[in-house]
């Protein structure tokens, strides 16, 4: 029987580059990424199981009230949840499985497995997280002020986190993220 896969945890705000970061994790064998499922419309060119579950409010509540997500929160107007059974599936198969999740699921996913390595991605500055932002092209203004507004209260959270990396440089945040991972 293999050894238990690490549970890794990587959030951050909104902008920051945690789904490239994650995207980068993706064609490593050692590592699964988990697709969490999500109440908010897809974006263009999003897949449906390949970057979330897509799920109407009442379906993702039923899912949540049954137990079957390790975590879920409400998060600018939407729910983000991570399916329980596949993460616990690769686990045991020994896998590593990353979750990128938002901040107040994460302290979730801590409290209720506290072997879980958690990762906060954190912008340059303030400034450069509202370029990148703004640089998407599909926020409007108020949804662009909520995500910064959401952005200070979830850095105020990092201290809880067992890692932090500033992502200035793609290519270095990458490479720091891998060492987090394997000096866990």
């Amino acid at each position: 029987m293999s050894a238990r896969g690490k549970l890794f945890v990587i959030s951050g705000p909104s902008g920051v580059g945690k789904g490239t970061l994650v995207g980068m994790l993706k064609g490593a064998d050692d590592v699964w990424v988990s697709v969490s499922a999500t109440t908010r419309a897809p974006r263009e060119g999003e897949v449906d199981g390949r970057e979330y579950f897509f799920m109407n409010r009442e379906a993702f509540l039923a899912k949540a009230d049954a137990g079957g997500f390790i975590e879920w929160a409400e998060y600018s107007g939407n729910c983000y949840g991570t399916p329980a059974d596949k993460v616990e599936d690769e686990l045991r198969a020994g896998r590593d499985v990353v979750l990128e999740i938002e901040v107040q699921g994460a302290l979730q996913v801590k409290e209720r497995l506290p072997e879980a390595v958690l990762i906060f991605i954190e912008p340059p500055s303030l400034e450069e997280l509202e370029s990148r932002l703004r640089g998407r092209g599909t926020e409007t203004e108020e949804a662009i002020a909520r995500r910064l507004e959401t952005a200070q209260v979830e850095l105020n959270e990092k201290m809880k986190y067992d890692y932090t990396l500033v992502n200035d440089d793609m290519d270095e945040a990458f490479r720091a993220l891998r060492d987090c991972m394997a000096s866990a």
